[in-house]
């Protein structure tokens, strides 16, 4: 070993031999505590698209299919997973590790508002601190056994994506999107950063795709027109579903009621998604 060597820029050094050397593609082990079979972080190029929103049905979705399964919120500057279900306060531990929260549903639950002494309280971080947390919530959290733990990723292709993609071990990927002409140039950037790091794409969700008026019948485009299947296809994503604009999911979701999503309406996606890791 250098005696210089900080153990953490292994690529640098050029000691052979030393044990402290790091294996670039090794993945961080998950916590004593926790066996987690799958692992799919839910992703999108820009923000504002209710990605979270489709993270928490496709978790629903999946407990509703029989599975038992959580949400590591790693969206640290801008986290709604535990509000959108009604958790509040901080995270409890058993002395060893760091205890996620379980919703009503059986759901189990890790965000940073279950750290902070006010959930209200801003995250100034920079980027290699927020990523650390991230791992930490995969390293120092005991979540138990899980067939699935869903990322709820920030949006974009910044520090938190590299990071998560890099160090855990990440079984495939979710796209969520919106139907405005701009997102096929979105969706572009994270699916070439996916394939730049060797994860699979499951899937693509194409969010608040239409609104049907319960007054007139109609059917709205608001956003314009879909365009979620030509851009998959483009890319050779198999498997597609397009939501319509539900204010009532906005309004579970702001009260806290989480649980209540409606889990049929991602039931065949997530069928899909189950099927092809298991394939």
């Amino acid at each position: 070993m250098s005696e210089d060597c900080n153990k953490s820029d292994c690529g640098s050094c050029g000691v052979s031999g030393c044990p402290s050397r790091k294996d670039p593609l090794a993945k961080d082990a998950c916590n004593e505590g926790s066996s987690v079979k799958r692992l799919i972080a839910v992703i999108s190029g820009k923000g504002g698209v209710g990605k979270s929103q489709i993270c928490a049905l496709l978790a629903n979705a999946l407990r509703a299919s029989g599975k038992k399964a959580g949400i590591l919120d790693a969206d640290i500057t801008g986290p709604s997973i535990a509000r959108m279900y009604g958790i509040h306060g901080g995270a409890d531990s058993d002395g060893k590790a760091v205890l996620p929260k379980e919703t009503a549903g059986g759901l189990k639950i890790m965000s940073i508002n279950m750290l902070l002494e006010h959930e209200e309280d801003p995250v100034i971080w920079r980027g290699p601190i927020i990523s650390s947390t991230v791992r930490q919530f995969w390293t120092e959290v005991a979540w138990g056994e899980l067939d699935y733990l869903l990322l709820d990723m920030p949006p974009g292709t910044g520090d938190v994506p590299l990071t998560v993609f890099q160090s855990l071990p990440v079984d495939g990927i979710v796209v969520v999107t919106s139907p405005q002409e701009l997102v096929s140039m979105v969706v572009a950037k994270a699916v070439h950063m996916a394939q730049a790091m060797n994860v699979p794409i499951l899937g693509l969700v194409e969010n608040m795709a239409y609104f049907d008026c319960p007054d007139c019948g109609k059917r709205h485009e608001f956003f314009g027109k879909s365009h979620a299947r030509e851009v998959a296809a483009g890319y050779g994503i198999e498997h597609v579903m397009s939501l319509p604009i539900l204010p009532a999911n906005a309004a579970l979701c702001d009260e806290g009621r989480g649980d209540e999503l409606d889990a049929s309406l991602l039931g065949t996606f997530a069928g899909e998604i189950e099927a092809e890791l298991e394939s």
